[in-house]
């Protein structure tokens, strides 16, 4: 099965997006909006640890880890396709349990819903 979702690419959609409406929780912040000129069949989400979280081993698995409940997500609940998400990773993702990040992005994501 294809994945819905897609990256944002361009330093100006990022830009626009930061400005933007965003919930932030302890394991992520996610700032989201609608973009101009925006395909409505994909999912636009990007996923960005800093730097400081670790070497690149630690902050690709941070990736791995959201880009996989974000799958879950958009078979789960239903995201606003028309919107596009930057997810933001925080340090204590890192060391803490898979589900319990899991249930607390699903209950953030839904909070965007309505």
């Amino acid at each position: 099965m294809k994945s819905r979702i897609c990256a944002l690419s361009k330093n100006e959609e990022f830009k626009k997006l930061l400005q933007q409406r965003k919930i932030s929780n302890k394991y992520v912040t996610i700032f989201f909006g609608r973009l101009d000129n925006k395909n409505k069949n994909k999912l636009n989400v990007s996923f960005v640890t800093k730097k400081k979280i670790g070497n690149a081993v630690k902050r690709n698995k941070i990736k791995r880890r959201l880009r996989n409940i974000v799958n879950d997500a958009v078979k789960n609940i239903s995201l606003k396709f028309d919107y596009s998400y930057l997810v933001i990773a925080k340090p204590t993702m890192l060391n803490n349990n898979y589900t319990i990040i899991k249930e607390t992005l699903f209950r953030d994501l839904g909070r965007i819903r309505k």
